[in-house]
């Protein structure tokens, strides 16, 4: 088995301390070179029964981003709705999605009825597909930062719209919705963090029965 220096070790949790949810992006382009590279990270994810059910959806058209960016607009009202006080105050202050300025979005989707892998691992727990592309999205995550990109994943949306607007095939299922680019800052601590939406908690990490 490959072992690891301890630099190495301590490079990788830099890292992922490092992986930020990132929603404030500067407009420059990103390199197609680098940015295939970083997507060739879901060459290298694990998958339940090696289906590889993720199927990436680069939105580049201005007519898919528009209708991507309505679709947020509208759920982040709805969303909005939802609190009210102080919380409703600091959720209209929070910067929730960088797909104004974001050069690079990408839809990730799981295809629920892939015939890849034979149903292996996921005949008693089908989600098992859609975990195995929230896998391969946190690879590629790692391998963004690296690289000194940033990666920001746009959860306030409807699903439903969005596979309409994009005319996917009925059998995928909307993963995430991610922008990707050069951010404008980086930190270390999580952005709701930082505004007090919310704190880490590292009791929930290990429980015990």
């Amino acid at each position: 088995m490959q072992s690891f220096s301890k630099d190495f070790q301590d490079g990788l949790t830099q890292l992922m301390r490092w992986r930020r949810d990132v929603r404030r992006f500067r407009t420059d382009p990103v390199d197609e070179t680098l940015l295939q590279e970083c997507l060739d990270a879901f060459l290298m994810a694990p998958s339940v029964g090696l289906s590889e059910p993720w199927r990436v959806l680069r939105v580049q058209s201005p007519e898919a981003r528009t209708a991507a960016l309505e679709n947020f607009n509208s759920a982040n009202a709805d969303a909005l709705a939802g609190y009210d006080g102080e919380r409703a105050a600091t959720y209209a202050k929070l910067k929730l999605s960088g797909m104004t300025e974001s050069p690079v979005q990408l839809a990730i989707y799981c295809d629920e009825e892939t015939p890849k892998g034979a149903g292996l691992g996921a005949a008693t727990m089908p989600e098992m597909r859609r975990y195995s592309v929230v896998g391969a999205i946190n690879l590629f995550w790692l391998a963004a930062r690296a690289r000194g990109l940033g990666v920001g994943w746009v959860s306030i949306l409807d699903p439903l719209r969005m596979n309409k607007d994009l005319q996917v095939p009925d059998t995928w299922a909307l993963v995430a919705y991610l922008c990707v680019g050069w951010p404008e800052t980086t930190s270390e601590t999580p952005e709701l963090e930082q505004i007090g939406w919310e704190d880490r908690d590292r009791s929930l990490i290990v429980q015990t029965r």
